[in-house]
């Protein structure tokens, strides 16, 4: 069985300080280096991984590579060309994958989620062994509101029971058999979904709940990254 890797890196989205302005999120830096070298290091800390495969635009394929090869971590990892949006890129990075084996696991992380842990990341590929599918969520806490939208703002409709309720983060992920169903059939029928999960929800594969932490935070705000380096600090 071999356990692959998808780091989807190819987003352009920031909404940093001005000291990072102009800066994709996953290069910023987060105690002297990149946040996706952070990210990609995670996932070599474990020994099951095989291979891991980071999905980037065109034109920062060399930079990509040149940052792998500069932090001795491109023997494992490899740059494919990334799509327009996280399912296109994905879904390149599924085609690429050499699987040879039904068991074979594949796991799709945020480029932006640093501190992702070992342990949670080996417990997320127990679960895909055992029941083909699974995602990192952790437990809501403040209570939920279901609400109408309307020309003056939201109206609340209901409250949602918080035990129904979990915060989805990553690793996302399955065997690699199942994700190739589901993201297959979501082409097909012209469906993007918000992530991983929603595309194998909506093949009809069950997605069981491995519990993270907050720790396991992405970062998309200036604050984040004081959070995070407060973390690292230990």
């Amino acid at each position: 069985m071999s356990v692959f890797v998808i780091i989807p890196a190819a987003g352009i989205g920031t909404r940093m300080a001005h000291a990072n302005a102009g800066v994709s999120k996953q290069f910023i830096e987060l105690k002297g280096l990149p946040i996706l070298v952070h990210s990609v290091r995670a996932f070599l800390d474990v020994p099951a991984v095989t291979a891991i495969y980071v999905a980037v635009r065109d034109t920062e394929q060399a930079r990509v590579s040149a940052m792998l090869d500069e932090h001795h971590l491109s023997a494992k990892v490899h740059v494919v060309t990334g799509g327009d949006n996280r399912q296109e890129s994905v879904a390149n990075a599924l085609a690429a994958l050499p699987s040879t084996s039904a068991a074979d696991i594949v796991l799709v992380h945020d480029a932006v989620r640093p501190l992702i842990d070992p342990t949670t990341i080996s417990r997320t590929i127990a679960a895909i062994e055992k029941h083909g599918a699974a995602i990192v969520a952790t437990p809501a806490i403040d209570t939920i509101k279901q609400v109408e939208r309307t020309a003056d703002g939201a109206l609340i409709t209901a409250t949602i029971p918080r035990e129904l309720i979990v915060h989805a983060q990553t690793p996302q992920g399955a065997t690699v058999p199942l994700l190739r169903r589901a993201f297959a059939e979501a082409a097909a029928d012209e469906f993007t979904g918000t992530d991983e999960s929603s595309l194998l929800e909506r093949a009809n594969i069950p997605v069981f709940v491995v519990q993270g932490t907050s720790r396991n935070f992405k970062v998309t705000q200036p604050g984040d990254l004081e959070v995070a380096e407060f973390y690292l600090a230990g």
